[in-house]
C-alpha cells in the first residue's frame, strides 16, 4: 500500500547489537508473559494483528486491536460484556488548530456539581489509538474513581508531526480548566492521566501547567509513559522481540512522529533528562515488565522522587504495553487500575485542615 507519508530513515543503530546480546542474556520475553496476558496476545494474532513496523500508519489504524480480541474471548467463554454503568458522550473541545473530538464518561452516582474530573489521553505512541481503542481504560478510570473522565481525541503522526499532539494536549486542558463547571466538575480536583504517549502527554500538562501558574492538576497517572528518547535502555535491549510493542515497533512510531531524530532529544519527550521537575503535580507511575519502556518510565519516577516530588511507581509483572484497559481478561490489569484508582481518589479527596 502506498504511504503518503514517508518517515525519515532510522539507520540500525550500536543500540541493536548491545540489545542482541541483551536478550540473549534475559530471554525471550514471549516466555515472560502471565498466561491471560499471553492468551490476549494469541488470539490478536489469530484475528489478524500483525507488527506495527510492518505497517503502513493507515493499514495499523485499520488493523484488529485488543478490544477486538477480547470480544472474542469473551465470546468464546459464552461471558457478556457487563454493564458498568458509565453514561457516555460525545463531545468537541478547543484543540490547538481547530476543534477536537472528546468523550465524557460519567459514573453512576454523580453529584449535580463538583465532580472530581480527569483528563484521560489514549495510547497509540503518537500514530495509532483513538477514542475506541482505549475505550476500556477511560471506562475503569471513571467506574473506579467515581469521576468524570474526558478521552481527547488529539492529533497524530504522521499526518501532524511533533508537537501538535503536545499543543492539543495543552489547549484541552485549558478548556477543560474554563469549563468543568459546565459538564458538573470541579475545577480545584482535576487530574491527567494517559497511557504510552498519552502518558507523555499527561506529563507534559502537568508541566507546563506548573509554569503557567494557572489551573494546576491534582495529580497525574503516568501508565508506561513515553519518557526518555534513549532506546539503549536496558528494557529496549531485552524488548527485541517483544509483541505487541518491541524496539522495532518502537522505533516505526519515532520515524513517523518526528521529521528527524532530533526530536528524541526534545524536553517535552525525553523526560527525564530535564532538571526541573521540582513542584509538578504528585505522580502514580504503571509499567509494564515486558515493555521497552519500563526503564526510561522507572527513571523518570526516580527523577520525580529525587526533585521532591511524590510518587508511586508500580511494575506489573508478565504484561505488555497496552494491558491497562484489558482487565475483563487480564488479572493484572485489574490489580492496576484498582492501584491508580486509589491513587487519584486521595487525591481528590479534600486535605482536612489542622
Amino acid at each position: 500500500m502506498d504511504d503518503s507519508h514517508q518517515p525519515y530513515p532510522m539507520a540500525a543503530a550500536p543500540s541493536d547489537s548491545i540489545g542482541r546480546l541483551a536478550e540473549l542474556i534475559s530471554g525471550d520475553p514471549a516466555n515472560r508473559l502471565d498466561a491471560d496476558m499471553k492468551h490476549v496476545l494469541d488470539r490478536l494474532g489469530e484475528i489478524g494483528a500483525r507488527p506495527l513496523e510492518m505497517l503502513t500508519p493507515d493499514a495499523a489504524r485499520r488493523q484488529p486491536r485488543a478490544a477486538e480480541a477480547i470480544a472474542a474471548i469473551l465470546g468464546q467463554q459464552s461471558r457478556e460484556r457487563p454493564d458498568d454503568g458509565v453514561a457516555v458522550e460525545d463531545i468537541a473541545v478547543a484543540g490547538a488548530d481547530g476543534e477536537l473530538p472528546a468523550r465524557l464518561y460519567r459514573p453512576a452516582g454523580l453529584l449535580s456539581r463538583l465532580n472530581p474530573m480527569v483528563l484521560y489521553f489514549h495510547g497509540g505512541g503518537f500514530v495509532t489509538g483513538d477514542l475506541d481503542s482505549h475505550d476500556a481504560s477511560a471506562r475503569a478510570l471513571a467506574r473506579r474513581t467515581g469521576a468524570i473522565v474526558m478521552s481527547l481525541a488529539y492529533r497524530l503522526a504522521p499526518e501532524h508531526k511533533f508537537p501538535a499532539a503536545h499543543d492539543d494536549a495543552w489547549a484541552a486542558w485549558r478548556w477543560l480548566a474554563d469549563n468543568a463547571g459546565k459538564l458538573a466538575g470541579d475545577p480545584r480536583r482535576l487530574a491527567v492521566a494517559g497511557e504510552d504517549a498519552g502518558g507523555n502527554l499527561a506529563a507534559y500538562v502537568a508541566l507546563t501547567a506548573r509554569d503557567a501558574r494557572g489551573v494546576q492538576p491534582v495529580h497525574q497517572l503516568l501508565i508506561h509513559p513515553i519518557a526518555g528518547g534513549d532506546l539503549a535502555t536496558p528494557s529496549y535491549g531485552e524488548m527485541l522481540r517483544a509483541r505487541p510493542i518491541g524496539l522495532p515497533a518502537m522505533r516505526w512510531r519515532y520515524r513517523h512522529l518526528f521529521e528527524d531524530e532530533a526530536g528524541l532529544a526534545d524536553s517535552r519527550i525525553d523526560l527525564v533528562s530535564r532538571d526541573d521537575l521540582a513542584g509538578v503535580a504528585p505522580a502514580t507511575v504503571v509499567l509494564a515488565e515486558i515493555d521497552p519502556l519500563r526503564s526510561e518510565g522507572e527513571a523518570f519516577a526516580e527523577a520525580l522522587e529525587a526533585a521532591g516530588v511524590p510518587v508511586n511507581c508500580w511494575t506489573y509483572h508478565g504484561v505488555t504495553q497496552g494491558f491497562f484497559g484489558l482487565g475483563l481478561v487480564v488479572t493484572k490489569a485489574l490489580f492496576a487500575q484498582s492501584d491508580a484508582a486509589d491513587a487519584l481518589s486521595k487525591a481528590f479527596t479534600p486535605k482536612r485542615q489542622g
